[in-house]
């Protein structure tokens, strides 16, 4: 089965692929830098959910593929305070789209004003932590949660209950 990403974000990739080698037999992976057509940093439920649409939607058109996976983190202004959210869309080539969101955490003060100041939360992240690659690696979730959950972990969870919905539908194509 060919899987196409719609991003080249490592922890994204290894989202996908973690779940889908369990999951699918002998899945072939190709993945495309596509854009979000979105802003750089989404904000808000709908905004991220359009990203994780239009980046399924390209990578889908990209390369004749069974399916493709489009996900997109951003953040959310909930009660006075901004939190990370992140989003999953699965494009099947019946046209179908899945959609699933993922983890919501609240940021700190010091991170949400730089982000309110119209910063993106990757450079952001970096300048917090003094590293370079938050956003590859364990991602602003990992920083907060001190490890326990890492970026790729919050985008397995949404790739699992994008192909939860899809294999109900088609059951067949589960492996296991």
């Amino acid at each position: 089965m060919k899987i196409a990403i719609g991003t080249k974000n490592q922890a994204k990739n290894k989202a996908v692929q973690s779940i889908c080698l369990q999951l699918i037999h002998d899945p072939d992976f190709i993945s495309f830098d596509v854009p979000s057509n979105v802003s750089e940093q989404p904000f808000g439920d709908e905004e991220t959910l359009q990203g994780a649409k239009n980046r399924a939607r390209q990578a889908y058109t990209e390369a004749q593929v069974t399916m493709a996976f489009g996900l997109e983190g951003g953040v959310k202004d909930l009660d006075g305070q901004l939190f990370i959210c992140n989003w999953g869309v699965l494009q099947t080539e019946k046209g179908k789209q899945y959609i699933a969101g993922g983890a919501q955490l609240p940021l700190p003060q010091e991170v949400a004003l730089a982000i309110r100041n119209g910063e993106e939360l990757g450079p952001v992240m970096e300048r917090y932590t003094e590293q370079v690659g938050i956003r590859h690696n364990e991602g602003a979730v990992g920083v907060f949660t001190s490890n326990i959950v890492k970026r790729a972990d919050m985008f397995e969870h949404i790739v699992k209950l994008l192909l939860g919905q899809y294999f109900k539908d088609y059951p067949s194509h589960k492996m296991t």
